[in-house]
């Protein structure tokens, strides 16, 4: 398989820890990287931030319009919202990006897998199946994909892997309700699932980059 491009940065040398973080549909690995700076706080150990580049696909909901897409959206029914295939393609790239990771020198144990809406579903999808659990699971304004397959995929490990998740409460892109489901769902089969609920649209906050950073502070200083 063809590894991703990304967008690297180090916060120091020999990163002890890594950090893949997946783009929201139409944008690509460039739109949450500046959120480095604002995010790493001093003390925490040397980390490699991954921003990969989703494939360039068709999207049905958008006229069929090609975009930055790690799943095809076929219509607005949530239920069936996410194309599988697309789905488990993704999974796989994101695997071998965390294989990458392990090659340099980061075990999946310290690797966090994070995501913004599309990339969060993706995230969450792939993170619940590993058969390594990961150092953690980012979840932002985002929603479980193939909700019904969950249960017989996840793994021992995959559902002990600790997951931050937030959503704004005037999202009209993931309905709040959404994202809510998704938590109960997963917290049913036994994750441990930090929430967060904040007066905002699909987007990302400053109280959420805060209530994130001291998620990851307990994940570094364990």
């Amino acid at each position: 398989m063809t590894l991703l491009e990304t967008v690297e940065h180090q916060t120091g040398p020999a990163p002890q820890w890594s950090i893949v973080w997946l783009h929201g549909l139409g944008a690509d690995g460039n739109d949450f990287a500046p959120i480095v700076p604002e995010l790493v706080r001093s003390g925490w150990p040397a980390l490699r931030f991954v921003f990969p580049h989703a494939p360039v696909r068709a999207v049905t909901v958008n006229n069929g319009v090609r975009m930055r897409a790690w799943y095809d959206i076929r219509n607005f029914d949530f239920d069936q919202r996410a194309d599988e295939t697309g789905v488990r393609e993704s999974i796989a790239q994101v695997e071998a990006l965390i294989a990458r990771e392990g090659e340099r020198g980061v075990p999946p144990e310290r690797v966090i897998l994070a995501g913004f809406s599309q990339g969060g579903a993706i995230a969450l999808a792939a993170g619940v199946r590993r058969e390594a659990g990961l150092g953690g699971i980012v979840a932002l304004s985002t929603y479980l994909p193939m909700a019904s397959t969950t249960a017989a995929e996840a793994t021992r490990a995959g559902l002990a892997t600790p997951v931050f998740m937030a959503h704004g409460k005037q999202d009209p892109v993931v309905p709040a309700s959404l994202g809510e489901r998704s938590r109960d769902a997963l917290q049913a089969l036994g994750m441990a699932i930090q929430w967060h609920g904040y007066a905002m649209p699909h987007s990302v906050c400053a109280d959420e980059i805060h209530d994130l950073g001291d998620w990851l502070q307990l994940r570094f200083g364990a």
